[in-house]
């Protein structure tokens, strides 16, 4: 048995299980779409959380919410650091941290992540995940990856259609396959998207934005807030547009803004003369790169808000197609807005992971500017440390060196920012 086995699982305390419970019903009774038709009770799981939440403030001492409108204030106002909570991590949550965004009054990507990821969920619960799945199928069953490639960055590049968009789309031969699927997921968008008869697309990410005042707009995106106010895109014209589609928000937070950084990516690599595959052999993982000597990475970029249930997710890339080292990356501006993010998900990674290191897009490709270089030092690797000169092999490679289970040294850029650690 590991030390690690002998330590209490953090994701199993009653407050972890209590906090995911209050996510889960702050998601709920965001779904509501008509609150002037709202009436009592409400849902099952918004007053099971509310009861539960209310016997641990009492069980500690602490003064508990009133009722639900009162939950849901905490859920806005309150770090998830300062609830009245005795057995949560320490260094779990941050100032930072809460179920609804102060701004918008939205659910925080966040939220979503401890209501559903994380834990162990069926993936017929993780809707983003189904529908990828059901794409996998279908175009699987029809031997054609360039619809599923055609899929995905629809999803990636196109989060909100006006009426002419949507028939235009409908005419795509390559999503013949998927058609079932893509008028599944895009849904009319609501009317409080709407500000003086149009809306406005985030010209960062092509998102709608929110309005939240007379004049502000708030984008959903972590990324675009983290990079200060969003800067305004198309502007859509209801009268014009049509009846408005975008993708239903798991697809928007857990596809659409990944694969905005692995396109990001693809072309950075692209530009540096490498040869870049996207989501090869129908998704085994979503970056595919080979240098001119046939060296080949394999990369899945992530972007989640909490690095801990990042690294309990961790698992090692597919074997096929085969590669010589593999990777998670995820976007810088997550490491920047918290700083211990790649030490945390190496804490958090388990032996499943076969020290798979997660590494931010800056330094993956600074990685490969020194490759290409001819630079042979430890910050030209992206898998565990090598411990012999021939270098790392991966899965699918006849060679294959034992390789250490954390992370390799880090870059000089991580360490400036004291962000890296295994």
């Amino acid at each position: 048995m590991t030390d690690r086995q002998l330590v209490p699982d953090w994701l199993s305390t009653p407050d972890v299980v209590l906090l995911r419970d209050v996510a889960t019903a702050v998601l709920h009774l965001a779904a509501v779409g008509d609150l002037d038709a709202f009436t009592l009770p409400y849902p099952p799981s918004a007053q099971r959380a509310l009861d539960a939440l209310v016997l641990r403030c009492l069980r500690n001492g602490a003064m508990p919410p009133a009722g639900v409108p009162e939950m849901m204030r905490w859920a806005r106002a309150r770090p998830l650091s300062s609830w009245p909570f005795d057995q949560l991590p320490h260094d779990l949550f941050d100032a930072a941290d809460r179920l609804i965004d102060e701004a918008s009054g939205e659910p925080a990507q966040l939220c979503h992540e401890l209501a559903v990821r994380g834990f162990g969920d069926s993936t017929g619960r993780q809707y983003d995940r189904l529908v990828i799945h059901e794409a996998l199928r279908a175009c699987r069953a029809m031997s054609a990856p360039e619809s599923y490639t055609a899929f995905r960055r629809l999803l990636v590049t196109r989060p909100v259609l006006t009426e002419e968009e949507w028939a235009e789309i409908s005419c795509d031969l390559f999503l013949d396959p998927v058609r079932f699927l893509v008028e599944e997921i895009y849904a009319p968008v609501p009317a409080g998207f709407r500000r003086d008869g149009s809306y406005l697309c985030c010209h960062r990410c092509r998102t709608l934005l929110h309005p939240v005042s007379d004049t502000e707009w708030w984008c959903e995106r972590d990324q675009c807030r983290h990079r200060g106010p969003a800067p305004h895109g198309r502007e859509l014209v209801a009268a014009e547009a049509g009846e408005l589609r975008q993708l239903r928000k798991p697809l928007r937070l857990f596809v659409t803004g990944p694969g905005q950084a692995e396109t990001a990516l693809e072309g950075e690599l692209r530009a540096l003369g490498l040869t870049v595959e996207m989501w090869p052999n129908f998704d085994s993982y979503d970056v595919r790169v080979t240098f001119p000597d046939g060296h080949v990475w394999a990369i899945d970029v992530k972007d989640w808000a909490h690095p801990a249930f990042l690294g309990r997710s961790a698992t090692e890339v597919r074997a096929e197609p085969p590669y010589d080292e593999a990777c998670w990356v995820v976007p810088e501006f997550r490491v920047r807005a918290r700083r211990d993010y790649l030490g945390s998900y190496a804490r958090e990674r388990g032996p499943q992971a076969g020290g798979l290191r997660l590494l931010t897009d800056r330094q993956l490709v600074r990685a490969a500017k020194l490759r290409l270089s001819g630079s042979r030092g430890p910050d030209v690797f992206i898998g565990p440390c090598p411990t012999r000169a021939g270098g790392p092999s991966g899965p699918g490679r006849e060679a294959s060196g034992n390789r250490p289970a954390d992370n390799a040294r880090p870059t000089e850029e991580a360490r400036q920012d004291g962000a890296d650690g295994a």
